[in-house]
């Protein structure tokens, strides 16, 4: 079978509008792969875990019979280490729980206590 020669422009235009419309769609109109949507839901779970969760962090430092003098400690400790020291205080391990406590959650927790007081 022959194509007339009339199709071949309009199927070059068809081809290269196609083309455009897929590098339109996925830089600027919001397209995206699955994949890519399952990445952003789970970071975005995940920081609405941390969200969550930080604050049970910080209301079990409070509840502490050494709050103050963890909260010294805390402040006195480098930046870079706080999110450990909540860690290993248990603090950031959530009431009923036997899972290792969760980095990001010690971290928000030390940036919320390391900013006020107990």
């Amino acid at each position: 079978m022959k194509i007339p020669a009339k199709t071949e422009p309009f199927l070059w235009g068809v081809g290269a509008g196609a083309i455009a419309l897929a590098i339109i769609g996925f830089n600027f109109g919001g397209w995206m792969t699955s994949s890519t949507a399952k990445q952003q839901a789970s970071t975005s779970a995940e920081l609405a875990m941390v969200k969550l969760l930080a604050p049970i962090c910080v209301a079990q430092f409070r509840m502490d019979p050494k709050a103050t003098a963890s909260l010294a400690a805390l402040v006195a400790t480098d930046r870079w280490d706080q999110s450990a020291y909540v860690s290993k205080g248990g603090w950031a391990t959530m009431p009923g729980s036997t899972a290792e406590p969760n980095r990001d959650v010690a971290e928000a927790c030390a940036k919320t206590l390391a900013k006020r007081d107990v």
